[in-house]
């Protein structure tokens, strides 16, 4: 682009003379009328084909940016409906720990990063079991390399990794409100009463 700027602005530097060339010689002369025309129309004619050239390659890119900003933007308000849902759904205490199954397919699992995972949300083997629905005995295989979790349980891990400490506080807070609201109350066993018999 720099050389082709370059070339352009030698181009107008040569026309510009040859103009100045044209109005010495009228002055001169005025047989030289139909030799300035002729100049001054090939001037045009070149700095049409000079303007073309620049012109065409930066159509061809304006158009091309204005595709990826087109597609960008669809992207952005995809995102921004997916967010907007899962707010509200957080908020509600019933966000679901899912992703999409290519994204699970993608992502990289190990005993590992389990832990890292952990270790990064601040929370224990118990509460990832809780988050998980999933046993805190299922939590500790999974961290030793015993046994690997099912494809559910790793975009529920996938989705975690999405999240902060404080997004999940709030929904170990909310399963803790929904636990105790689904436990029923406890009844009371009321015992016998023995009849005293009285001795006479």
């Amino acid at each position: 682009m720099t050389k082709e700027l370059g070339i352009g602005l030698g181009f107008w530097t040569l026309c510009a003379l040859l103009y100045a060339l044209c109005d010495f010689l009228k002055k001169e002369e005025g047989h030289m009328a139909k030799f300035e025309t002729i100049i001054k129309s090939e001037i045009v004619r070149l700095a049409k084909r000079e303007v073309r050239k620049i012109a065409v390659p930066l159509g061809r890119d304006v158009r091309s940016l204005k595709s990826v900003v087109s597609q960008l933007r669809k992207s952005v308000l995809t995102l921004q409906r997916i967010a907007a849902s899962q707010q509200k759904e957080l908020e509600k205490g019933k966000k679901p720990l899912e992703v999409a199954p290519e994204e699970v397919q993608v992502s990289r699992f190990s005993p590992r990063l389990i832990r890292s995972l952990r270790s990064h949300l601040g929370i224990t083997q118990k509460e990832l079991a809780v988050l998980t629905d999933v046993t805190v005995g299922a939590v500790h295989q999974w961290e030793s390399g015993q046994f690997k979790p099912s494809m559910k349980k790793k975009a529920a891990i996938v989705a975690l990794r999405k999240l902060g400490r404080r997004e999940v506080r709030k929904l170990l807070e909310d399963k803790a409100v929904q636990k105790t609201e689904k436990k029923p109350p406890s009844r009371r066993r009321r015992g016998r009463r023995t009849k005293k018999i009285r001795r006479k």
